[in-house]
């Protein structure tokens, strides 16, 4: 169909009016027949240039959804590239929780030529449409809902090429009959906006707002960009209002003030609706495991048995503070204890020893002292290192920070750094690792202790907490608990 004769159904004919005209002959469409097989019976929703009616297959018996898309004044050609997107992805996809494709054709109307799409009829209310009803979800609730969400999207984000849909939101989510202890099942609709890899070159700004992520206003849309508006719909089922009606703060939509929700869970949602699409899940996959985790609050799974929650142990003093972006932890000075003792000891008498061969290296210069003073300044590393242990012992601290962009450790004495910080990208974070007590051979072949920690590994490089036995054991669990939940990763247990 070219330009020209789409062109001349409403040459001259202002807008008003054609709408007008346009639901005139909607009206008029009640009760026929498209293409030898579909009545139409009733009217769904409209959006621009766009019909949706509830129909009955002639055929089969059985109840249809028909789209019409027409020409309008306002119609764009990126309309129809989207209509027959649909269409095509529709024809791709095999989920019962999806409309099944059935048919695609042209039709005509007394306004001109269209396109009608057909696909299978759900019999299910939209979240929406609860929400208006006064239906009120439960957590419960919620977590079930984002579940079925979240393995729908995990489902389209892998399809090859992957397929981002670009308006979820609570009118395009249907949800059945409750069932026992479930809210319902979930079935996602309205394919209208897709968009694949394939066709990521048209830059169609398309969504709703309120639920579409800051950078889909720019005409880009990524997996994660569907997260965002599952975040935003959930905040909508648990407070009763659509997202750009609630506070903001940065472009972020404030929300835990009108909640009553596990902290862990508004976390969550926070991770989900993060206005940097850097600071979002991945993926819908990792948003899936984050959310199944808040589901175990007792235990986390390990590669090897399980470690059981532990609140901060009393008496400790290590001070941890964090939020939805930021995570820090600050070891104190462990402070003098009984197993410092043989360390100063040893520390007195080698350090004595080399003061003794300065004196003799002084006393004995011509004489070949200079050798004793070589002796002594040869090992004096080892006397300023014992020296150092015992300083940083009773007075060094150790800071780590967890940012949205890097993981960082620095050990500072007295004010000032002691040892080269460690810095690397947080998003390369890969393990958690809680170490038990081990031991190894040393040089001389003797059995050396090795006391427990905990390290974060980043790729090839390893930031340690808590080494040399500066935690009890009830502080490394609390620490790896709190580490692994805030950084959604598994615990491994080594040892």
């Amino acid at each position: 169909m070219g330009k020209a004769r789409i062109g001349s159904v409403y040459k001259g004919i202002p807008l008003v009016t054609y709408l007008l005209l346009l639901s005139l002959a909607m009206e008029q469409l009640i009760g026929q027949v498209l293409h030898k097989r579909y009545r139409i019976q009733s009217l769904l929703g409209q959006q621009k240039g766009r019909r949706t009616f509830l129909a009955s297959d002639l055929e089969t018996g059985s109840s249809v959804v028909v789209k019409l898309l027409f020409f309008a004044p306002d119609f764009t050609w990126d309309d129809l590239k989207l209509f027959e997107r649909e269409a095509e992805v529709l024809k791709s996809l095999a989920h019962s929780q999806i409309p099944k494709y059935l048919d695609y054709f042209e039709v005509e109307t007394g306004l001109g030529k269209g396109f009608a799409l057909v696909q299978t009829h759900i019999e299910a209310k939209s979240l929406q449409d609860l929400v208006l009803s006064g239906y009120t979800f439960s957590e419960e609730d919620l977590k079930a809902i984002a579940k079925q969400i979240l393995e729908l999207l995990d489902y389209l984000h892998n399809r090859q090429p992957p397929i981002v849909h670009r308006d979820i939101k609570p009118s395009n989510i249907l949800l059945g009959d409750r069932s026992g202890n479930s809210p319902g099942r979930v079935y996602l609709v309205d394919f209208g906006s897709v968009q694949t890899a394939i066709h990521q070159g048209t830059r169609t700004i398309v969504g709703t707002y309120g639920y579409m992520p800051p950078e889909q206003f720019g005409g880009n849309s990524t997996p994660a960009s569907d997260l965002y508006a599952v975040g935003a719909t959930l905040i909508y089922l648990a407070t009763g209002e659509h997202p750009d009606q609630l506070p903001q703060q940065d472009t972020r939509i404030i929300f835990e003030n009108r909640v009553n929700l596990n902290p862990n869970l508004i976390n969550w949602l926070k991770l989900l609706t993060q206005p940097s699409v850097d600071r979002r899940f991945k993926s819908a996959k990792e948003a899936l495991v984050a959310l199944e985790r808040l589901n175990l609050p007792e235990q986390v799974n390990l590669q090897q048995g399980t470690l059981s929650r532990v609140d901060k142990p009393f008496g400790s003093k290590v001070k941890l503070t964090s939020n939805h972006e930021i995570l820090e932890v600050l070891l104190p000075p462990r402070g003098f204890h009984l197993g410092l003792i043989p360390l100063i000891g040893f520390a007195i008498a080698w350090n004595s020893f080399l003061v003794m061969w300065y004196g003799i290296a002084f006393a004995s210069w011509n004489s070949g002292g200079w050798f004793a003073a070589l002796f002594a300044i040869g090992h004096l590393g080892a006397g300023i290192f014992l020296i150092w242990q015992i300083l940083f012992t009773l007075f060094g601290t150790v800071k780590l920070a967890i940012t949205p962009s890097k993981i960082h450790l620095q050990h500072r004495i007295f004010g000032f750094r002691c040892f080269p910080s460690q810095t690397a990208v947080r998003e390369h974070i890969s393990k958690i690792e809680r170490t038990s007590v081990s031991y190894k051979k040393d040089s001389d072949g003797d059995r050396v202790r090795v006391p427990p920690e905990i390290n974060i590994w980043v790729g090839t490089k390893k930031f340690s907490l808590g080494g040399g036995d500066v935690l009890s054991e009830p502080e490394l669990d609390w620490l790896a608990w709190e580490l692994s939940g805030w950084l959604n990763l598994p615990i491994a247990k080594n040892g």
